[in-house]
This record gives structure tokens, sequence and C-alpha cells, in this order.
């Protein structure tokens, strides 16, 4: 009887609940998505293919290059942070 009174006492509350359970998917769905290397890896190799195809020069792919790289190790930080 008391949980069903818990129940009923706390049905008012079921929307909330349930915004905040989508909530907590969208943001897990979107650290999944940031967190993600496989966009950052294309990224690279259409750096490269675009440096051999003479479309950007040097200095544009060691700048470029850098922040990739440096985005992957966050990637890869985070992997390991999470123990993924």
């Amino acid at each position: 009887m008391a949980g069903l009174l818990t129940h009923l006492a706390t049905l008012p509350l079921a929307p909330v609940r349930g915004v905040a359970w989508v909530m907590e998917r969208v943001v897990d769905a979107a650290e999944e998505e940031y967190y993600d290397p496989a966009p950052i890896e294309r990224e690279l190799a259409e750096l490269e293919r675009a440096l051999l195809a003479g479309e950007i020069d040097e200095e544009t792919f060691d700048r470029r290059e850098d922040e990739l790289l440096d985005r992957l190790e966050e990637i890869r930080a985070h992997v390991q942070g999470t123990g993924s």
C-alpha cells in the first residue's frame, strides 16, 4: 500500500522525470558524437589528400594537422578517463 501511495504522490512529477531522462539521453548522444575519433581521422586523411593535390600549402597543412592531432589526443584522454 505504501508503494502505491508513494507512486500516486509522485505521479505529478512523472513529466519532469521523463524530460530529465530524455535530456540525459541527448547529452549522452552528444558526448558520444563529440568524442568519436572517426570524423577527426577522416579530416586528417582529407587534409593529407589536399596537401598532396596541391590544394593547400605546407603551412596550412601543419597548422590544421596540429589542431586535429590535439583533438584526437583530447578524445583519447577522455576515453582513457572513462575506462572505455
